[in-house]
């Protein structure tokens, strides 16, 4: 399976579909634009793309959601691929106000080449949250590595979770003398499609280059292939992304995204 094939299959089955939606979000089209949003305007997730371009007046369609968000105090974010048009979109998404995050690469491949054999550190084993405290050991864990914000990206998650389990799974490393969480992240399947997405990975700094994220790598993987989701796909950082093209994914797209702040 080539680069463009796995493209080509994630355009069609995620993005033209409308896929990355979580449920109970409105899922709408504005012209070439594709929206999806809670009902909620101060709830978190707010997302636009345009899959198939702008046309001829990008402009247009620009204002249109920046006029549409702004009058329902919601903050959105602009989901860009290196491949949309038009080619200067994102000048232009600067030029209305949203403001640029930290560039990604998106990597897709196989979920069988992710698995491997992976031992622990000692000390540490593998869990699945499931009561209060175990979540309130989550959300320290990305307060410390990521700030509030990340905190409000898990609460969302795992009501995402909550909503849909058989669609969603948290798996948390812990160390076994303090029951704290040292590493966590997400296995999010895309229902009708072939694709899993790897979201979430979090681990503090003094657990780092000790495999933990390999080991949840394969951990979510083999539930992926369990579940009948061959592909999986992550947007990666510099941190995650030598691992996963070791591992044998391939980058196919630059993605960066570009928020525009309720006001």
């Amino acid at each position: 399976m080539t680069p463009d094939d796995l493209l080509t299959r994630f355009h069609t089955q995620i993005r033209l579909a409308d896929k990355d939606a979580a449920p109970g979000f409105v899922v709408e089209h504005d012209g070439p634009v594709h929206r999806t949003y809670p009902a909620d305007a101060g709830a978190p997730g707010a997302m636009v793309e345009c899959p198939q371009g702008l046309g001829e007046d990008p402009g247009h369609w620009i204002a249109r959601q920046v006029e549409f968000f702004t009058s329902r105090g919601q903050e959105v974010e602009w989901k860009t691929y290196g491949y949309d048009e038009p080619a200067d979109l994102q000048a232009r998404l600067v030029a209305a106000g949203f403001v640029a995050q930290d560039p990604e690469v998106v990597l897709l491949g196989r979920c069988a080449d992710l698995v491997h054999d992976v031992t622990l550190p000692d000390g540490v084993r593998l869990s699945t949250p499931s009561s209060e405290r175990d979540w309130d050991r989550v959300g320290r864990l990305v307060k410390a590595v990521w700030g509030r914000e990340g905190v409000d990206i898990a609460q969302a998650l795992r009501a995402e979770q909550q909503a849909r389990p058989d669609l969603m799974a948290t798996s948390v490393v812990e160390d076994l003398e303090t029951g704290e969480a040292v590493s966590y992240a997400i296995l999010r399947m895309t229902e009708g499609t072939q694709f899993c997405g790897l979201w979430g990975g979090s681990t503090l700094p003094s657990w780092r280059r000790r495999g933990l994220y390999r080991a949840l790598v394969s951990h979510r993987a083999s539930m992926a292939l369990e579940r009948g989701y061959p592909l999986a796909r992550v947007d990666t950082s510099p941190d995650s992304r030598p691992i996963l093209l070791r591992l044998g994914l391939h980058p196919v797209a630059d993605t960066r995204p570009y928020v525009l702040v309720a006001s």
